[in-house]
């Protein structure tokens, strides 16, 4: 895929991005201020929009709630019918009792009783229970001519309650085993049941009567002006234009003026991060994969700050904004992290509360992050980083309180709760770099530094396997380190890439001169051609042991291009001399791979070249040494292997020079020890 299709998609994935949160941004029936009640009202003056009443305040809105609640009454249905029923059913049940104990005098106290319960009803254990509950002395029975009568809880009877009043109340020439042994409680049933729907639509009704606004507000009235203390009036009235605004969305023509104006906004502010990746980050630009990470990021926190906004479940001081920074420092440079979040920033202050206070107190986590925090490559470091950003908020959300009030008794002490909160997720920033490298494919200090590890099986297996290699790979990374270290270039990712470079020695480790022991060179038996391929061939080995290993793709770049789209020289050179004036196929002693297009690959490539060629030196000293390292690199820039890396003249000076210096300071002479003279 070419450049120019890169950067088409790119501006694609920002059209899409922007449109996502312009479509999600939280603005039907937003109400854009946020005050608290005898605090001063933070914006300039601001008017009634629209004529709109002024309800009751929530405080006492609910008082009188409570007192509706505690005066209502509960409607139960009276059911006429079921003394009838129970009668008859008593009545047919009376033939067959046994006429020896039962006469008309037990029949006739019965029916008197039953008519007596009937009459002062009867409701179900679970109905008496709800009364009982919810201490209602009194209830309301619905007849069939949809009057309603009021009853007394005390007065009615469950089964329970009327068949003990059966047997309490007998009269005495009346023997009460006798009626116990005709199973009265089989004509006891409740006749009085809670009407549940009845019962909550009143309810309602008489709550719905409390909700009634007390006064109006005409359009363009004064509401409160900067400066002002927000007293319990005008409090109430502000709650009373949110809620209206928040329901109603203030109009049509309201809603399509603030849609026009999330656009520009939003719009705008993403179209500066983008421009300035254009202007000053072209590189970037012009990888789609990096636009997207960058954007994305963006994005991600700008919707945890629209949902905050839309539920109100969380509160924005909560999302780690400082993950921004952290996360696009450990692949990037300073400066892009830090626009990144304040653009960021930015978008998220449109939705959160107090604007101003937000984006200043966010402005100086970042800062701080990025200052405290230069390499992420250890777990202290991050912990250590966390502890700064907890002591930015607490210290700038004191100090901007303070300036507003004056005192710390107007402080809000759940503030603290939440940057605490915040504090734990910025924690976990080691395990978001993780989600980001597998899905972008970046590397970061930490990953560089544990594939580092010599203990790691493709390590252990080069230095068992290719002893000389595995000490020439250290060398390499000595050398490339400081030299990467001098010229302002990344030394974990020399180090780590220069333990990989020559991986793919390990398949045929005899054909490599650091790992002869002295015996037969195995190049005799083969042609210039067959040895030049043996030779080249540990660049695509390199890059299948790598990728066997899991080793990331950046990694497997310095595999690729220490050696570029160079030549094996020495059976090159053997060939021309040997064959004067035959045409060579130069594929056969070209590497596979490509030449170096950063400065860490370049670095890579001239510290290999030269560390294995001082290994042929006879003389050490710095004139030798000196000209052995011109030679080197020299040779490569008139070969065109470096001319796509980003490396000025400067840079290419100071790199010889480290590499002379380093290699003085291994190879330079030692005094000899003498031998202790037995006596």
């Amino acid at each position: 895929m070419n450049v120019t299709k890169y950067i088409r998609n790119s501006i694609v994935y920002f059209v899409i991005v922007t449109v996502l949160i312009i479509l999600l941004f939280p603005r039907e029936g937003t109400f854009r201020y946020a005050f608290t009640e005898g605090k001063p009202w933070q914006y300039g003056l601001l008017t009634a929009p629209f004529d709109f009443p002024v309800y009751k305040s929530p405080e006492q809105l609910k008082a009188e709630q409570d007192s509706v609640l505690k005066q209502f009454i509960p409607y139960f249905q009276f059911h006429q019918e079921m003394y009838v029923q129970q009668q008859e059913r008593f009545n047919a049940a009376c033939v067959h009792y046994p006429q020896e104990h039962w006469n008309a005098a037990y029949k006739s106290y019965v029916d008197k009783t039953l008519k007596e319960i009937y009459a002062l009803g009867m409701v179900s254990s679970q109905d008496y229970q709800f009364l009982q509950s919810n201490a209602y002395d009194a209830f309301k029975v619905l007849q069939k001519n949809n009057k309603t009568v009021l009853q007394a809880t005390r007065d009615v009877f469950t089964i329970k309650s009327a068949y003990s009043y059966l047997l309490d109340n007998c009269p005495s020439y009346l023997s009460i085993n006798v009626l116990r042994s005709v199973d009265l409680n089989d004509f006891l049933h409740d006749n009085l049941q809670y009407d549940e729907n009845l019962s909550e639509k009143v309810k309602q009704e008489d709550l719905q009567r409390v909700a009634v606004p007390h006064g109006m507000v005409q359009a363009g009235e004064k509401i409160v002006d900067q400066g002002e203390i927000v007293t319990g009036p005008v409090y109430n009235i502000l709650l009373s234009l949110k809620q209206i605004q928040e329901e109603e969305g203030g109009g049509v023509q309201r809603q399509t003026g603030f849609l026009a104006g999330i656009i520009l906004l939003i719009g705008g502010l993403l179209t500066c991060l983008l421009l300035y990746l254009v202007y000053f980050r072209k590189k970037i630009y012009a990888n789609q994969k990096d636009v997207v990470f960058l954007f994305s990021m963006a994005a991600l926190f700008i919707l945890l700050t629209e949902a905050s906004a839309r539920t109100g479940f969380f509160s924005v001081y909560i999302i780690p904004y400082a993950i921004i920074p952290i996360v696009i420092r450990t692949f990037f440079e300073s400066r892009t992290a830090q626009i990144t979040h304040l653009i960021t920033i930015l978008i998220c202050s449109l939705m959160a509360p107090f604007a101003l206070e937000f984006i200043l107190i966010q402005f100086f986590a970042s800062t701080v992050a990025l200052y405290v925090l230069k390499d992420l490559t250890k777990r202290s470091e991050l912990i250590r980083c966390a502890i700064f950003i907890l002591g930015t908020y607490i210290i700038g959300y004191t100090g901007i309180q303070l300036f507003l009030e004056g005192e710390l008794t107007k402080i809000n002490w759940n503030m603290f709760i939440y940057f605490g909160i915040n504090f734990l997720f910025v924690m976990f920033t080691y395990a978001f770099i993780y989600i980001v490298e597998k899905i972008f494919g970046y590397i970061s200090n930490v990953t560089l530094v544990e594939l580092s590890d010599i203990n790691l099986p493709a390590l252990m297996q080069l230095s068992e396997k290719t002893p000389g290699t595995f000490q020439h790979s250290l060398q390499v990374s000595m050398l490339g380190t400081a030299a990467a270290a001098k010229i302002g270039a990344n030394p974990q990712l020399v180090r780590t890439g220069a333990l990989y470079h020559d991986l793919g020695k390990m398949e045929n480790p005899a054909f490599f001169t650091e790992n002869e022991t002295g015996g037969t060179n195995p190049h005799e038996q083969l042609t210039l051609e067959q040895s030049a391929r043996m030779i080249t061939n540990h660049v695509p080995a390199g890059v299948k042991a790598a990728q066997k290993f899991g080793i990331p793709p950046a990694i497997i770049k310095f595999i690729l291009t220490h050696h570029g789209a160079g030549k094996a020289k020495y059976f090159y050179h053997s060939f021309k001399n040997q064959h004067p004036g035959e045409t060579v196929n130069e594929e056969a002693f070209t590497y596979s791979g490509f030449n170096p297009d950063t400065k860490e690959t370049a670095i890579l490539m001239m510290a290999d070249s030269v560390e294995a060629a001082s290994r042929s030196l006879k003389d050490y000293r710095e004139e030798t040494i000196r000209e052995l390292v011109n030679r080197i690199i020299d040779g490569q820039i008139n070969d065109g292997l470096l001319n796509d890396a980003p490396l000025t003249f400067r840079n290419i000076t100071a790199i010889k020079n480290v590499f002379v210096e380093k290699l003085l300071s291994v190879y330079h002479s030692r005094i000899a020890y003498p031998e202790l003279v037995k006596v």
